[in-house]
């Protein structure tokens, strides 16, 4: 029932050594969300933000591609839609958001 003192020093003691082991068991958590958010998050956001600028200035002639995988050339541009031409006396319209891709117009093809 009463506590010495030696014995409320020793616990005092301890307490602080469990808080530092608190701090050591928590910096590999941290660590890997910090590799993870670097290595893995930023880039897609990246990547999203540049997909979201190309969308936003898509113009006639371009070429997209669309989430389906369709591919053609923009003929007309709205506000939130694009008319594609998918061949000779084939169009379709599709939301801006929809596409994947967008070439621009005179782009060189990737394998060559």
């Amino acid at each position: 029932m009463f506590a010495t003192p030696a014995y409320a020093q020793a616990a005092g003691a301890a307490g602080q050594g469990s808080t530092l082991a608190g701090i050591a068991s928590v910096a590999p958590l941290v660590l890997i969300f910090v590799v993870f958010y670097f290595l893995m998050i930023r880039p897609q956001q990246k990547r999203m933000k540049a997909l979201q600028n190309a969308v936003n200035s898509v113009k006639k002639n371009d070429t997209v591609i669309t989430a389906g995988g369709l591919i053609g050339k923009v003929t007309k541009v709205d506000e939130t839609e694009v008319e594609i031409e998918l061949g000779p006396n084939v169009k379709v319209r599709a939301i801006k958001s929809t596409l994947a891709e967008v070439r621009p117009h005179g782009a060189k093809p990737a394998n060559d």
